[in-house]
């Protein structure tokens, strides 16, 4: 008897479709990612105020503090450079140093693109590790680049223009070597270093600010530009505490206590006025 084959089926073919990872524009992106079985549905006569109109109501009430600590800072700082000859000290002059040799090679030679995105990049990174958050992604290049994360808030999206890493790292070097060698002979290049890295934190962030970054856009920008200016005067306030010997974190706060008082007493005075012309 022949013998019977048995008919063949066809089966369909699966194609397998490997969607390109294209990397997102954002410099920080959140996992939308919620771990609840089931989702709130919103009251029904609830107000919904988006963030964006909070953040810049809370930058309204942040200007006065901008101007207060501004006004305490540069009154610090001409009281420390001319009555008490700041500017003649060897910290003043090579820190000095290393800041305007840093911007003659911003502005006159090829700028070091590279190495900001890595160090904004890195900063991302650090503070969401700080913040118990977890870095699943992190790619640098010279067009840009970004974190993949699942922690995200203003401080970590604004964190790269307020927090010098460079300068950080310097300093954590120089107190690391001090434990196994006498640094003192080396304090020179320290001020000339942080000078640098300083200047190339304040110019690249100046830079970048204009490119209509989106970490300043997502928190809206007022707000985001008001946090950076708050953040790195605060910074240049400690800095200023510990290279003066005559200024105390004690008298730099009484000096700001004053200075609250007068702002509040004008305000008083301004309202006052408002309400006889009224």
């Amino acid at each position: 008897m022949p013998e019977r084959r048995r008919p063949r089926v066809r089966r369909p073919r699966v194609r397998r479709q490997v969607a390109a990872a294209r990397a997102p524009r954002r410099r920080i992106k959140a996992s939308t990612y919620a771990p609840t079985s089931r989702r709130l549905a919103p009251p029904a006569h609830g107000l919904m105020v988006p963030t964006r109109w909070v953040k810049f109501v809370a930058a309204l009430f942040l200007l006065p503090v901008c101007a207060i600590l501004s006004q305490t800072f540069f009154t610090a700082f001409a009281r420390a450079a001319v009555a008490e000859r700041l500017w003649a000290g060897e910290a003043f002059w090579f820190f000095s140093l290393g800041a305007i040799l840093w911007l003659i090679a911003f502005f006159g030679l090829p700028r070091p693109v590279l190495i900001y995105v890595f160090g904004h990049e890195l900063t991302h990174a650090l503070w969401v590790w700080m913040m118990g958050g977890r870095v699943s992604r992190f790619r640098v290049g010279r067009d840009g680049g970004h974190i993949l994360t699942d922690k995200n808030n203003f401080l970590i999206a604004l964190a790269p223009y307020f927090f010098p890493l460079y300068s950080l790292l310097v300093l954590g070097v120089y107190g690391g070597l001090s434990f196994f060698m006498n640094v003192q002979p080396f304090g020179r290049l320290l001020y000339a270093l942080v000078g640098v890295t300083w200047a190339f934190h304040l110019s690249f962030t100046c830079w970048m600010i204009p490119k209509k970054q989106t970490d300043l856009s997502e928190n809206g920008t007022i707000f985001s530009l008001v946090v950076i200016y708050l953040a790195n005067l605060i910074l240049l306030g400690v800095m200023l505490i510990l290279a003066s010997p005559h200024i105390t974190f004690a008298s730099f706060g009484a000096d700001v206590l004053r200075n609250v008082a007068s702002f509040s007493h004008g305000v008083v005075l301004l309202v006052e006025r408002f309400q006889r012309a009224a």
